[in-house]
């Protein structure tokens, strides 16, 4: 295998524009169509179905066809990490003074790093969990102690019922924005849809950002906030 050919190959599939902006919709953790990714990106229809033919090819990107139509979506957690590590390097060597507009400020409160939750409010989770002993850092990740289930099945969450998959359960993963770990991992994910389900956050379509409801400004504060003795 020639590592360096590949390597080559991936920097040159990540590094055109259009693609990049393909890969950042999908990031937002739903998969969608040739046509949706083609207005996502700015680019005819033909455009876009040859850059998700290449991205596909070199397994970026995995297409699951469902009566004429056909659905893509991130190939792998692998590839998240990736581009969200990309996401963050971009964002640190840039020279220019950074415009943080009313989309930027979206994107920071609250956003989908592709099926958990990312932006200030991933940051707040993940640091209420470790503060609170419902994490600890094991020999290669995060680990959910049992205090910390407690609190998961008392929020909801089924442990036993969780996709069983070799995702680790928790993993911290670095937030671009906040250059502090959110919660990543299967717990991560089921978090991020048990807040959605309970109208604390909306997805916004096209984007990877959150809208946080009134109910759910009062019901995170509440879910990251240690009860007083």
């Amino acid at each position: 295998m020639d590592i360096s050919a590949n390597l080559n190959r991936v920097a040159a599939l990540i590094g055109d524009r259009a693609r990049v902006d393909i890969l950042t919709a999908l990031m937002a953790g739903r998969a969608l169509t040739a046509t949706e990714l083609a207005e996502a990106a700015g680019v005819a229809r033909p455009t876009a179905s040859a850059h998700l033919s290449a991205l596909t090819e070199a397994r970026l990107l995995s297409v699951e066809k469902q009566g004429r139509h056909r659905y893509f979506r991130i190939a792998d957690d692998d590839v998240v990490r990736l581009l969200e590590d990309l996401m963050r390097v971009a964002y640190r060597i840039s020279d220019a003074p950074v415009s943080v507009g009313p989309s930027d400020l979206a994107l920071r409160k609250a956003r989908v790093c592709y099926d958990h939750l990312a932006g200030e409010w991933g940051v707040r989770v993940h640091d209420s969990f470790v503060r609170r002993g419902f994490l600890h850092l094991g020999d290669d990740d995060l680990q959910l102690t049992e205090r910390g289930r407690g609190f998961v099945a008392e929020a909801g969450i089924a442990l036993e019922a969780l996709p069983r998959t070799r995702r680790p359960l928790c993993r911290a993963c670095l937030d671009w924005s906040e250059r502090r770990h959110h919660l990543a991992g299967v717990l991560g994910a089921a978090l991020l849809d048990r807040f959605i389900a309970q109208g604390w956050l909306r997805r916004i379509q096209y984007s990877r950002a959150l809208n946080v409801t009134a109910r759910g400004q009062r019901g995170l504060a509440a879910f990251v906030e240690e009860p007083a003795p």
